[in-house]
């Protein structure tokens, strides 16, 4: 396996081939490394590929473990203004992805602790009735998500944040232990104990379930937005409205 080093070194060759040749390829397009060294020297659409990029992982963690919608938005914003506010805390032996998530994860923890407690899924059932009531086909979905949520809700959140990652945001094993800073083993018992407590089926229903703890395109245009304009020299520029 090439050393990120070396593989940084040839994604650059690659680029400079590139604009010899009098193409360019769009940030969303470009792998991680050469998108962080980029965002190291400020480019605002370096950064806000990379927000686009994970910011979806980054608000089903923190959704996991806050329980509310809202709460979460602000633990993604606020672990991306640490990332990209001081990028070289990142070592390159790691995923990208996992930092950032590790970053939410412990920002939505913090934000918990302050937080008044509720029932178990309550607030995401609350959130869910307080949208108007859909009719036919999508009244079964709203009711299905509503379901799942009140069962995920239940479990305690050191399986539920697992299970959410494993099954609702579908990485390995690897990545969830990376990501919340535990043994994959940890993550194989965690995972075992919340299947245990679940219906057999929950975990079919919820990769069944279209928009399940889906960060919609209005609150990641907002993150990136606001991202942008608190981070040094940051600007107002064109939200772009690619999807996550």
């Amino acid at each position: 396996m090439l050393e990120p080093v070396t593989q940084l070194r040839i994604l650059e060759a690659s680029g400079a081939r590139a604009r010899r040749g009098g193409t360019a390829a769009a940030p969303d397009g470009l792998p991680d490394l050469l998108l962080i060294e980029r965002a190291r020297a400020r480019e605002e659409p370096a950064i806000e590929a990379l927000i686009r990029r994970y910011s979806r992982r980054m608000f089903r963690v923190a959704c996991s473990v806050l329980l509310d919608e809202d709460a979460a938005e602000s633990a993604v914003q606020d672990a991306h203004l640490a990332a990209f506010g001081d990028l070289n805390r990142y070592a390159p032996a790691g995923k990208f992805s996992c930092w950032l998530t590790r970053l939410a994860f412990n920002q939505a923890r913090s934000l918990r602790a302050g937080a008044r407690s509720a029932p178990p899924g309550a607030r995401w059932q609350a959130a869910g009735a307080q949208a108007p009531a859909p009719a036919g086909a999508a009244a079964d979905e709203a009711q299905e998500r509503c379901e799942l949520e009140g069962a995920i809700g239940g479990l305690p959140e050191v399986f539920r944040t697992v299970f959410v990652l494993r099954v609702v945001e579908g990485i390995s094993g690897i990545e969830t232990a990376a990501s919340l800073g535990v043994h994959e083993t940890t993550v194989r018992t965690r995972m075992y104990r919340a299947q245990r407590r679940l219906a057999p089926d929950t975990a079919r229903r919820v990769r069944a379930a279209p928009g399940f703890l889906e960060l919609t395109p209005e609150r990641l245009d907002g993150i990136v937005r606001r991202v942008l304009a608190q981070l040094p020299h940051g600007s107002m520029l064109t939200i772009s409205t690619s999807p996550p």
